[in-house]
């Protein structure tokens, strides 16, 4: 599979994809990248990379050209060397920032690449070809490259796409790679797909690189056209996050269901960026309790879709117990409450939950942010795991920031995730005990009392909530795995059904 991925087309830039960060896996060392001016004069550029100082995983990545120069009227190829140390197993973010000068203005564009880097991995063999030849055993990986353009100028514009090929880890020959990186005439197409990765912290490196092969091997199907969706109606709706009802129609015109995920006109690039990164992070997935993104659509100047497969009978499970007790949501006012929820319909929700986690931990993926708005449940009170898309603007209430820029779920953290962002299949587990408190309380809010500020010493000193005490022990050892909840919700399942 080959991937082209265009920043610049005729003049005009695609800010989507220059927020997208695209992942390099451990078989990818270098970058190269050919570039050309089309205006039949050099341009004057400059060129830094920058990555995080305080990583022991990365020495500094650098050029095979100077960091001041022209872009040349012809061809040339450049490249990035991205040396990992060997010494620990980490993502590296890497920023590569190329300023273009035009003479009455100047056009800064930012690429931002995720290297994975593996603890004591052989450095991988490199080549670069002139002519891609075909293998039938490898893994196609899209890296991307760099491109600048300005408007003024009609013929001046600088793209790149790099196209990487590199054979998996398992066999016994050497790695290869081909990357070309060109600038796109009228004729190229322009980008519609893309994919994100996060590895989870306390997952193994390894685990965590095949993900993102995997990912890469993918790409293609995540990429739909605009055309062949219809938005319908509103179902949630915040700040800048937009829901929608809608319907998908495939090449042979049949329509399927689905959730579209999207922002408005007014939100910022960082808010993009997020909803992709979010959206994409159960992609490739497949549970029956676990709910993926089914398909990403990005063109030039709109807002990205993310879709979702979707029945008329699922809603967001928060909302649906918002409305257990008389609470209105949304475009539910007027509408009778559901039915009481019995114990054993709550615990029975619970398992749902619950093995949807455990297949989540299963394939190496933390959630971070298991909570009631993060589901959806039918109207057989079946519920599925969803990712946390827009959960910050569509439930602002539930998260809160402390004074350094990020909005996070402060109630529904584990102590060592709160104080020290530490991520474990344990702090998933704490995650799950608030969650089976929205249950049981019907969306209550944990900790309604307690100023966000004063949580983690609150939890500190020991107070919980006893119903869930065990989720919520202090040191991440003490705490239930998800297996012996499964056992022990089962039994109580059984016991409930038997006798209730």
């Amino acid at each position: 599979l080959t991937a082209e991925l265009f920043y610049v087309r005729e003049g005009q830039i695609n800010f989507y994809a220059l927020n997208f960060e695209v992942p390099v896996p451990a078989t990818i060392g270098e970058l190269h990248f050919t570039w050309q001016s089309l205006t039949r004069k050099p341009l004057p550029y400059t060129l830094r990379v920058d990555i995080p100082t305080k990583q022991n995983a990365m020495h500094q990545p650098t050029f095979n050209i100077s960091s001041e120069g022209y872009v040349p009227t012809e061809p040339q190829i450049w490249r990035v060397d991205l040396p990992c140390t060997r010494m620990a197993a980490a993502e590296v973010q890497v920023n590569i920032s190329l300023n273009i000068s035009t003479g009455s203005s100047s056009t800064l564009l930012h690429f931002r690449r995720k290297k994975i880097c593996l603890k004591e991995a052989p450095r991988p063999a490199v080549r670069v070809d002139s002519v891609p030849h075909a293998s039938t055993s490898a893994d196609i990986f899209y890296a991307g490259a760099g491109c600048a353009g300005a408007a003024l100028l009609i013929a001046a514009v600088a793209a790149a796409a790099c196209r990487a090929r590199a054979r998996k880890l398992r066999r016994a020959r050497s790695d290869e790679q081909d990357a070309h990186a060109f600038l796109p005439d009228s004729s190229c197409k322009s980008a519609a797909s893309y994919t994100s990765y996060r590895r989870p912290t306390s997952i193994p490196a390894a685990a965590a690189e095949e993900r993102a092969r995997d990912l890469q091997q993918r790409i293609a199907e995540l990429t739909i056209q605009r055309c062949r969706v219809r938005l319908r109606s509103v179902a949630m709706e915040g700040t800048f996050g937009r829901v929608y009802r809608g319907t998908y129609a495939d090449e042979e015109a049949r329509e399927q269901e689905v959730l579209v995920k999207t922002v408005a006109e007014h939100a910022s690039q960082v808010q993009v960026s997020l909803l992709l990164q979010e959206g994409c992070m159960l992609y490739g997935l497949n549970h029956e309790r676990v709910l993926s993104v089914l398909g990403v659509s990005i063109e030039d100047q709109t807002a990205p879709f993310l879709l979702y497969p979707w029945s008329g009978t699922w809603r967001n499970l928060k909302q649906f117990l918002l409305s257990c007790r008389g609470v209105t949501v949304g475009g539910a006012a007027g509408a009778a409450p559901p039915p009481p929820l019995t114990t054993q319909l709550v615990v029975r929700m619970a398992l749902h939950a619950l093995d949807g986690l455990a297949y989540l931990h299963s394939q190496h993926v933390l959630h971070k942010d298991v909570a009631a708005r993060n589901c959806l449940v039918d109207e057989n009170l079946r519920v599925m795991i969803a990712d946390n898309a827009l959960s910050r603007d569509l439930f602002p209430a539930d998260y809160h920031c402390l004074g350094d820029n990020e909005n996070r779920p402060i109630k529904w953290l584990a102590l060592e995730a709160l104080s020290k962002r530490q991520f474990s299949p344990a702090a998933d587990v704490w995650a799950l005990g608030v969650l089976l408190w929205e249950l049981t309380t019907l969306a209550h809010q944990p900790y309604a009392e307690v100023d966000p500020f004063e949580v983690a010493a609150y939890l500190r000193d020991g107070y919980r909530f006893a119903v869930m005490a065990y989720c919520w022990a202090m040191s991440p050892d003490d705490r239930p795995t998800l297996q012996q909840l499964q056992i022990f919700l089962r039994d109580f399942h059984t016991q409930l059904t038997r006798f209730v």
